[in-house]
């Protein structure tokens, strides 16, 4: 228990996101109507207490939704989902060409949104015991 502690309380200071070669935004969960600018995200303090709203909660826990637009309230209870429109804004809005997350299961392992602009990954083969996914 003591060593869980102390990995949870190590997690709660590791960045919140990473831009690789300043073209992929990788995160947790998805992007957030806050995110304006790649520096709000330098600016989330650590250690985070993850929020239960707002642009830390957001990142963690946002989520594509096919065939829908624009931002819409989550079935999880926390945070939103968002359509294609909202990703293609966002990397333009950004000067980023691709977000990188994970967050959700996928069957084969990864599976892709807004024209390639959104790949979500999702390695857990055998994710709580329940899905069967290739893993990637």
């Amino acid at each position: 228990v003591k060593a869980f502690k102390e990995f949870t309380d190590v997690f709660n200071c590791l960045p919140i996101a990473a831009l690789i070669e300043e073209i992929a935004l990788c995160m947790h969960g998805g992007l957030s109507p806050e995110l304006r600018n790649l520096n709000q995200i330098n600016q989330i303090r650590r250690p985070l207490v993850v929020p239960d709203a707002g642009l830390a909660c957001d990142i963690l826990w946002s989520d594509p939704e096919e065939n829908s637009c624009g931002w819409m309230q989550s079935q999880r209870g926390v945070s939103y989902t968002f359509g294609e429109d909202v990703v293609r804004r966002a990397c333009e809005n950004l000067k980023i060409d691709v977000v990188l997350r994970a967050h959700q299961v996928v069957d084969n392992g990864y599976a892709f949104f807004a024209e390639r602009r959104l790949v979500t990954i999702f390695s857990a083969s055998n994710y709580c015991g329940e899905f069967t996914t290739s893993g990637a």
